[in-house]
């Protein structure tokens, strides 16, 4: 039976005219319009039912109770090569997009649909026009009519491995935003998180819903400016080529905490859309604070290594050894502090077993006070420099150690950090510093003094071990030039 001469196919009474009409015009023939067609309203609908299953993404035909093709949609003729009318009209898919093995099998499969609940999922090889072969996987379900009872079967097909890529798609999306031991957030276009994984929120500190919608500002303290900056970027030119290295500092109740993300961008755009739609972007990150701090650690133990042999190598062509001394001073100073000063205990040197009197001090050298410099020798006067009781330079000759002061915490105010400074007679841009005990031959000869102003971070443990270092450097060259001004 041809698809224009079967045109009014019923499904418990109802009728799929307006369907079949639209495969016949397009196999080229015509209907009449007589006194008991429909009118144009009804015809209308049907034209709309076939535009839409014309334009699904998925193949679909239909069979009537005695398993008659009665839709075939423009998928299912790109899939398989068999035109709706060609296929329309037939008695299942035997002897044409079937082989005749399995007809019987295939058919049954099918058609079992109207006698089960729910959709039926099988897979099978169909025919194309050609003589080649396709695996694809329908899901069938039953068509009910106004009775309630099966009038016929729907069955939705694709490629398998079309099918297999979605699925693999869906996984993907799924673990990701689920089960993966990095963070994954989506953007939208106005840089709110919309979905956000376990991994994540907890790098973030928060819940995965109470995330959503929030601007980036209010998650991090430090390191918006650049994380938007690039979500931006991404947005209107697309992925970088390679991951960017993220330091944010995030809110806790501990205070500040610093973190590196290692992270990867990409635009997500829509499929549906002719041209690319931006739905946002994807944003990856790991956590890589401790190999990354590892790493500033390792290059500056040897920029620190570099420089004292660096200042051992100048020292060792000075002729005066006080001038030596200061070689090493101005070697240690780069990257390490902004000023830098040597006092010398009064009288040479004072011993351990010395508490004869109060420690009195005499400046040797010291950087200038305006701005960063070389160290130049402070004269001859010999007078010895006002420190009062308690001054970290004296309390670092009186313990023979290491002795560290800082103006305060965060959000002290400018003028008193100045009063700080300038009562330990530093320069006033001074917030934090960091006293040497210079020690040779069992005497301790003076102190060096390292200082930062407010745009250094305070100083720590390894930085107290690289300023021993060098101030062992300045001590020897002390002493030395102490024997060779006696008589």
């Amino acid at each position: 039976m041809k698809a224009s001469e079967r045109t009014d196919v019923r499904y418990g009474g109802r009728s799929l005219q307006g369907v079949q009409v639209s495969a016949s015009r397009r196999s080229g023939t015509t209907d009449e319009l007589g006194p008991d067609e429909p009118e144009q309203p009804e015809r209308d609908g049907a034209d709309l039912l076939a535009a839409l299953l014309d334009g699904m993404d998925a193949a679909l035909c239909a069979f009537d109770a005695d398993g008659v093709v009665t839709h075939w949609n423009r998928e299912a003729e790109r899939i398989l090569g068999w035109s709706a009318a060609e296929a329309v009209g037939r008695r299942g898919f035997a002897g044409w997009a079937v082989r005749s093995a399995d007809a019987g099998e295939v058919e049954e499969r099918l058609l079992s649909a109207m006698r089960a609940p729910g959709r039926q999922v099988h897979e099978f090889a169909l025919l194309t026009k050609d003589g080649g072969r396709v695996l694809v996987r329908t899901q069938s379900a039953a068509v009910r009519g106004p009775d309630g009872g099966p009038a016929g079967v729907y069955c939705a097909f694709s490629e398998v491995h079309a099918q297999i890529d979605l699925e693999r798609s869906i996984a993907l999306s799924e673990a990701l935003l689920e089960d993966a031991s990095w963070g994954v957030v989506l953007v939208d276009v106005d840089l709110r998180p919309a979905v956000v994984n376990a991994h994540a929120a907890r790098a973030l500190g928060a819940g995965r819903t109470s995330v959503l919608g929030r601007p980036l500002g209010d998650l991090l303290a430090q390191g918006v400016e650049e994380l938007e900056n690039a979500l931006t970027h991404v947005l209107a030119e697309g992925a970088p080529p390679g991951p960017a290295e993220v330091w944010v500092s995030l809110r806790t109740p501990e205070g500040e905490r610093r973190r590196c993300w290692r992270s990867g961008f990409v635009r997500l755009a829509s499929p549906l859309a002719e041209e690319p739609v931006p739905l946002g972007v994807g944003w990856l990150f790991q956590d890589v604070t401790e190999s990354k701090q590892g790493e500033q650690e390792a290059a500056l133990l040897r920029f620190r290594a570099n420089q004292l042999h660096r200042a051992a190598r100048a020292a060792a062509e000075c002729e005066d050894p006080a001038e030596a001394a200061v070689v090493h001073l101005d070697f240690a100073l780069a990257g390490f502090a902004d000023h830098a000063l040597i006092d010398r205990v009064v009288g040479g040197a004072a011993v351990d077993t010395d508490a004869s009197g109060p420690v009195r001090l005499v400046r040797v050298a010291v950087t200038p006070s305006g701005a960063p410099g070389p160290s130049v020798p402070s004269g001859t006067s010999g007078m010895p420099v006002r420190y009062g009781e308690g001054h970290p330079a004296v309390q670092c000759v009186e313990r023979s150690g290491s002795v560290r002061a800082s103006a305060g915490v965060r959000a002290v105010p400018a003028e008193q950090v100045r009063r700080w400074a300038t009562a330990r007679q530093w320069p006033e841009d001074t917030v934090h510093g960091l006293c040497a005990v210079l020690r040779s031959r069992g005497r301790t000869l003076g102190v060096v003094t390292f200082l930062r102003g407010a745009g250094r971070s305070a100083f720590e443990r390894p930085d107290a071990m690289y300023a021993e270092d060098v101030a062992v450097r300045i001590a020897t060259a002390l002493d030395l030039a102490g024997v060779l001004e006696r008589p």
